[in-house]
């Protein structure tokens, strides 16, 4: 019988078969008295503790749990692509919003065109306008060019302009600076023209309004107005002939009689003068200018405003009082009668008068009483009038210009005057009143003469007198 190996022996064994027992797939060496380190590689990786036990054999460390074979999760993988798509989309959709959100603050910063619906308000009365745009307007008149400017006035310009339709119109725009005034000019001339429908009133196309602009659209007036026609003629401009005037005389006399006694409430112009006076593609006159306009019903006799109009055609009783009526427009188309007469402004008309010491209306009186129509009629016209009619007019014109608001004729009188129906009559009997006038004035002097001479003479003999004599007309 074997005795069992001793200790070094069996070390010397277990060191040097090591390797060749690699390959073995499963033993029992419990008991053995090995020593050393449990090999772990090959199939010994295999044996379990109990085929070790009872020898001094050194374990090795505990090995790292198993790396699982199976694929990663797909969660993660997922997540992360989600992450991804999520920033590419937000991307994307910043790209494509980006151009809308700059839109949207420069439109905050300027200014947006916001029309003003002036239907909306139950006061007004608009009839058929239309609202522009105002870049229909900036293109119609070459962005306002200076070439374009018909007329330059108080509170603005106006252009000529051409319509994508090809029509042509005449655009007034008020002045940048917005005020009071010329803002209620744009009111007034909105409402009133459009309650005014006559072919010698100056029709309204429409109109544009903006935070930042005001502009009024009217048709175009191919020949100008009288003003301009009478004093600011190009040379090849042939001057407004004889037979003309007379419709200008007349036209606008019938516009204005309209605006006094077919529109209710009636309308007072305020600003008759030969600017405002437009003349078509026939010379027919067109009245405009509405931006002092006012109304005033029917059962007043007046209406008291601030003092509106242009200096020296303005009447006297409006300029001292700030009382107007439609006697004011007849004063001043009686002066706008005498420009057209003598195609000079009345302002100047009147400096030539005061040279010799008398008032306008005077002065054109003695003239035609010396029949010197010469002096008074457009040298343009190189005599080719009839004098007759113009002494006619020269008695319209006159009996339009009276002092006394009562004493003017009405415009539908004037009418009729200037289509011949009771000029005559008219002027006959403002003849008489004038000559009584004179002469009532003649005794008026006399009577204080001799009172401030008897006062002195005869200072204890007042109480004697009667009252009445204490009360002369001053």
């Amino acid at each position: 019988m074997l005795s069992p190996p001793s200790d070094h022996m069996l070390d010397a064994l277990w060191a040097s078969s090591v390797d060749q027992a690699a390959n073995v797939v499963c033993t029992d060496l419990s008991n053995d008295r090995l020593t050393g380190d449990i090999p772990i590689n090959g199939s010994f990786s295999l044996f379990t503790p109990i085929s070790f036990q009872n020898n001094r054999l050194i374990s090795p460390p505990a090995a790292p749990p198993p790396v699982s074979q199976t694929p990663p999760s797909t969660s993660l993988g997922s997540g992360t692509t989600g992450a991804i798509a999520g920033g590419v989309a937000a991307g994307a959709a910043l790209l494509f919003a980006a151009p809308a959100i700059a839109l949207a603050m420069w439109r905050r910063r300027k200014p947006q065109d916001h029309f003003f619906d002036l239907s909306a308000d139950p006061e007004v009365h608009l009839g058929q306008l239309k609202r522009f745009s105002f870049r229909e307007l900036q293109d119609g008149t070459d962005n306002f060019s200076n070439k374009n400017i018909l007329w330059r006035g108080a509170f603005g310009k106006v252009y000529k302009g051409r319509l994508a339709d090809g029509s042509l119109v005449a655009v007034k725009r008020l002045k940048e600076e917005r005020t009071q005034g010329g803002e209620l000019q744009f009111q007034t001339e909105v409402e009133m023209i459009s309650m005014a429908v006559h072919r010698n009133l100056l029709r309204l196309r429409g109109f544009c309004m903006t935070p930042t602009e005001r502009l009024l659209v009217y048709p175009y007036m191919s020949n100008g107005n009288v003003a301009s026609c009478l004093r600011e003629r190009s040379e090849t401009q042939p001057p407004l002939d004889w037979p003309i005037r007379k419709r200008i005389a007349l036209g606008s006399a019938r516009g204005l009689a309209y605006l006094h006694d077919h529109c209710d409430p009636k309308i007072i112009h305020r600003d008759v003068k030969v600017a405002n006076i437009l003349l078509d593609e026939e010379f027919e006159a067109v009245v405009g200018g509405f931006g002092f306009a006012k109304l005033m019903d029917y059962k007043d006799t007046h209406v008291t405003t601030a003092v509106r109009g242009t200096t020296g055609l303005i009447a006297p009783e409006y300029l001292s009082t700030g009382k107007c009526s439609e006697k004011t427009d007849v004063f001043g188309y009686g002066v706008m009668l005498l420009e057209l007469i003598t195609g000079q402004r009345a302002f100047d008309l009147a400096r030539r008068a005061n040279d010799d010491d008398v008032m306008l209306f005077d002065w054109v009186k003695g003239l035609l009483k010396e029949k010197k129509l010469e002096t008074l009629v457009d040298a343009d016209l190189q005599g080719n009038y009839i004098d007759e009619e113009v002494e006619q007019l020269i008695h319209v014109a006159s009996l339009c210009t009276q002092d006394t608001a009562m004493e003017r004729p009405k415009m539908s009188e004037v009418v009729g005057m200037l289509e011949g129906n009771g000029l005559a009559e008219r002027w006959e009997e403002w003849q008489n009143e004038e000559i009584f006038r004179q002469a009532f004035n003649h005794t008026h002097h006399q009577n204080n003469d001799g009172i401030i001479a008897d006062g002195n003479a005869l200072p204890d003999s007042t109480p004697n007198r009667r009252p009445e004599e204490l009360s002369l007309p001053r």
